[in-house]
């Protein structure tokens, strides 16, 4: 039965993508009166929510602020996070009675389970009377007299209002396709070029060769390039090196670039070890350095960087200067990442500067809205980027 025959298939507005941008901005315009359907090909709502946060979802951050976001425009994030802050979600959270910890640096987790979370959107969703449709594949997207018609696998359905928040690339495994992006085009936008980010490094064979053994083994680092750095723990990986320090400068590395690795941030490696030559002279030099790192990560450094394998006493001063740079500034030359398989985010996607940051519709076409991680707009790890889901979705369902 077409969309004509069944008045049933017009809606106020519909939302393509049951992620946490698309669940938020369906609800708040159902809550606004709309009659509002939410499309997804998958066969279960906030498939991304679930797994995050290694199933606790970090789904918001006590300090999120416009400086924790990469854009081609850094301002457009301001006015949706500001009008829709942590607060708020933490409110809803609270009038779920979900209970909820801080864990570090203002990342804020589901006590239980993620699928609190879910739960609640869906929840929501019901109360307002969301209409959530799964297992629907999209076809075709046109305009006509307008309206948007959408050809799906269960038939066509007509609204006044669509919002795009299909999410970016990452995470295939869970669904993620360039649909998105590509609707985008049709209707005229540009896409700022995508990439993985908050995404491990690989090193390149050589490297991978010599510190293979380090699997498993996590340290406290700062790790910075020439934009930026962030200090937390670093992992080393069979492939390469991963862990939230990694992750957070992998969105700010390009190819060809080499991260530096303070491995000892709390310490002047060097007068340390000068000090040490004096207070410990029989002492080996991995002994002295296993007094702050883990043993295994000295022997193989020791190896990989072909340190002297000699007592504090007999090394030169120009050793320990050598070893001490190393150290506060280990240059890591990654081969590359390991994509959007296992990438938290995608960096890049529809250009801001077409998208009003007050309503999230498109300068270019009346009507049509993008939110969520399909912008142009990525968070640092650490529950910023489900913070841009519920203040974009929530801007774009208070507008439509």
């Amino acid at each position: 039965m077409s969309a004509e025959q069944n008045a049933d298939a017009v809606y106020d507005v519909i939302v393509i993508g049951a992620g946490a941008a698309g669940l938020m901005a369906a609800i708040t315009a159902a809550n606004r009166g709309r009659k509002v359907l939410l499309l997804d090909h998958a066969k279960q709502a906030g498939k991304k929510i679930l797994i995050s946060g290694g199933g606790r979802c970090n789904f918001t951050n006590l300090y999120a602020s416009p400086e924790n976001y990469l854009s081609q425009n850094p301002h457009f994030c301001k006015s949706a996070l500001k009008r829709y802050t942590q607060w708020d979600f933490i409110a809803l959270v609270d009038k779920h009675q979900i209970p909820w910890h801080e864990k570090t640096l203002g990342q804020l987790f589901c006590d239980h389970s993620a699928k609190d979370i879910v739960n609640m959107l869906l929840q929501e969703c019901r109360e307002a009377s969301v209409k959530v449709q799964l297992r629907t594949e999209i076809t075709a997207v046109q305009q006509q007299h307008e309206q948007y018609r959408l050809t799906t696998s269960a038939g066509d359905f007509r609204c006044d209002k669509l919002i795009v928040a299909c999410g970016g690339l990452s995470m295939p495994k869970l669904g993620a396709t360039p649909f998105g992006y590509k609707l985008a085009e049709q209707f005229g936008h540009s896409i700022i070029p995508v990439r993985a980010g908050l995404v491990p490094f690989t090193l390149h064979e050589h490297d991978k060769e010599q510190l293979a053994e380090l699997s498993g083994v996590a340290t406290d680092v700062v790790a910075s390039n020439q934009r930026t750095g962030f200090r937390e723990a670093m992992l080393f990986t069979h492939r390469g090196v991963s862990g939230p320090a990694i992750l957070q400068i992998s969105s700010y590395w390009l190819p060809g670039e080499t991260v530096a690795i303070n491995l000892l941030p709390d310490l002047d490696v060097q007068n340390w070890l000068l000090e040490a030559k004096t207070s410990q002279p029989r002492a080996l030099l991995t002994n002295v350095l296993s007094q702050q790192l883990p043993k295994r990560l000295v022997q193989t450094l020791a190896r990989y960087a072909g340190w002297p394998d000699q007592r504090m006493a007999d090394l030169s001063n120009a050793a320990i200067q050598a070893i001490a740079a190393s150290l506060n500034a280990w240059p890591l030359m990654p081969n590359g990442t390991e994509g959007y398989r296992t990438a938290e985010v995608t960096l890049g996607g529809v250009n801001v500067d077409e998208v009003s940051s007050k309503t999230m519709e498109s300068k270019l076409q009346p009507g049509l809205y993008f939110i969520g991680e399909v912008l142009d707009v990525t968070g640092w790890l650490g529950g910023y980027n489900f913070q841009w889901a519920w203040s974009s979705g929530w801007v774009a369902g208070q507008s439509v």
